[in-house]
């Protein structure tokens, strides 16, 4: 099975996949967007809310090239679509380290808390959830909101995002 990467208008994922699903009924090719819970605070209140773990970026389920093609101006016809990764032109499935990264959250289609402790030496160590596997990737740990930012990397563009944890105590007491 191969996964390619669509980019698409941000913060409109969803609208893009329901539109394509109303347009292109008989599409039966599985489109994932794995999204994270987060806490988001706003004047005072606390919400939880549902966010792209890859913003602009939804992938789909093909079983070879010649499959994604015979679909391809389905999607560039539909509102929100920008290119096909790598290019329109050079349609290129997933791999290796791309393809383990989105493989790890299409498992886990929403993202949830991770269950982690600190250690003696105040590093963090995860031991279930969405950042178990994703250790070495953490650029910052925010303690008072809970939120570790990790960078991820698809084909040659790299950005940070919050995924959400939650402290527990270690089984020694710590």
């Amino acid at each position: 099975m191969n996964y390619y990467a669509i980019q698409v208008k941000t913060r409109a994922e969803l609208k893009f996949i329901q539109l394509f699903r109303a347009l292109y009924p008989e599409t039966t090719l599985p489109i994932h967007f794995p999204q994270r819970q987060l806490n988001i605070r706003k004047a005072g209140q606390v919400k939880m809310a549902n966010l792209a773990v890859f913003p602009g970026y939804i992938f789909i389920e093909a079983d070879n090239d010649e499959q994604i093609r015979s679909f391809q101006w389905d999607f560039r016809r539909t509102e929100g679509f920008y290119r096909f990764l790598k290019s329109n032109r050079n349609i290129t499935p997933l791999s290796n380290r791309d393809l383990e990264l989105v493989l790890h959250f299409i498992n886990k289609p929403l993202a949830g808390r991770s269950k982690v402790f600190f250690n003696e030496d105040s590093r963090i160590v995860v031991l279930e959830g969405p950042l178990c596997g994703l250790e070495g990737r953490i650029l910052k740990v925010d303690r008072r909101k809970e939120r570790a930012k990790i960078k991820l990397d698809l084909y040659d563009d790299s950005f940070a995002i919050d995924l959400a944890f939650e402290v527990i105590e270690h089984k020694d007491g710590r």
